[in-house]
């Protein structure tokens, strides 16, 4: 049966509006005219498609589109039908490149939901970033599984960059750290770098950070996983997942047994010269590198001196 076609009314326009404010002069009451209408077609499963298209092209040019999202009635719900939807098609790997772009666009709107201040609290609390882990525990390399789990990682990516101790600590009580080891060894550059830098911004907060090394097991998943890094960066270079490696190595020197570990498991090629030429106009990482280097043998040289 036809579902009825909903109409824009400016009733409806206040009531989603209600909670949310004066408008912006950024968005403009014109913008505010254009973005309310596609926000609703979004519960039209005829109109979907398009509409998730338009609004992800659209979505920079509105700031205020992340709670227009959430509080419009639906329309989280229209986002994650279209997420749950594809979970079929996972296993076995059968993901179209048009269907990956369609769920993508949906992931992008999420995106925003996850980004803007007064949607981030509600979006946690409703766990949806676990819909989207079914996408990051993938492991086909086909171009529209690469696309779906480094979109699905730039939502994380943009919950844990606000460096909110309550995005962190809902992170710690899930999956997320083992789904992004795995995609720090096996997935594209571009994925490498983002979970890279997901596990970098948990290690950043001190509850990672002791998360990571309450037990060996947990440190010697992440260290075997930024070794396993360095050795494939020495054939293949990237100064940008480089830093992010890097930088976790430096984190992990803050915590007394971590330091002691690293003074075994602390790649060679990061002691040498062997990244020097590709971090010669790269000074934030030479810096870091170096700090790790100090730390790691201040402290070799301290547990020496005790043991002699």
């Amino acid at each position: 049966q036809q579902q009825p076609k909903r109409n824009f009314t400016m009733e409806t326009a206040t009531a989603v509006t209600s909670a949310l404010g004066p408008v912006p002069a950024s968005s403009g009451t014109s913008g505010m005219d254009e973005l309310m209408p596609l926000v609703l077609q979004l519960t039209n499963a005829e109109q979907r498609e398009v509409v998730l298209l338009e609004l992800s092209k659209k979505r920079e040019s509105f700031p205020d589109l992340a709670p227009i999202l959430w509080h419009s009635p639906g329309t989280v719900a229209a986002l994650l039908q279209e997420i749950v939807s594809i979970y079929p098609l996972l296993t076995p790997p059968t993901l179209t490149a048009h269907v990956s772009n369609r769920v993508c666009n949906a992931l992008a709107l999420l995106q925003c939901v996850a980004s803007h201040q007064d949607t981030r609290a509600p979006f946690l609390a409703a766990h949806i970033p676990l819909y989207l882990y079914p996408f990051l525990n993938t492991n086909s390399k086909s171009r529209p599984f690469e696309y779906l789990r480094l979109t699905s990682l730039g939502v994380i990516g943009a919950l844990v960059k606000v460096d909110d101790s309550h995005v962190i600590s809902f992170l710690l009580q899930t999956e997320i750290i083992p789904l992004c080891l795995r995609i720090m060894e096996t997935g594209s550059e571009l994925s490498k770098t983002v979970a890279t830098f997901i596990v970098q911004k948990i290690l950043l907060d001190d509850a990672g950070l002791n998360y990571v090394c309450a037990t060996a097991e947990r440190f010697y998943a992440v260290s075997t996983v930024l070794n396993n890094m360095v050795q494939l960066l020495q054939v293949h270079p990237s100064v940008r997942l480089l830093k992010h490696v890097v930088r976790c190595y430096l984190r992990l020197a803050d915590h007394d047994r971590a330091r002691e570990a690293l003074h075994t498991c602390l790649p060679n090629s990061l002691r040498d010269n062997t990244f020097a030429a590709a971090l010669t106009n790269d000074a934030t990482v030479q810096k870091w590198l170096s700090q790790l280097l100090q730390v790691v043998a201040a402290s070799s040289a301290a547990a020496e001196k005790r043991e002699g």
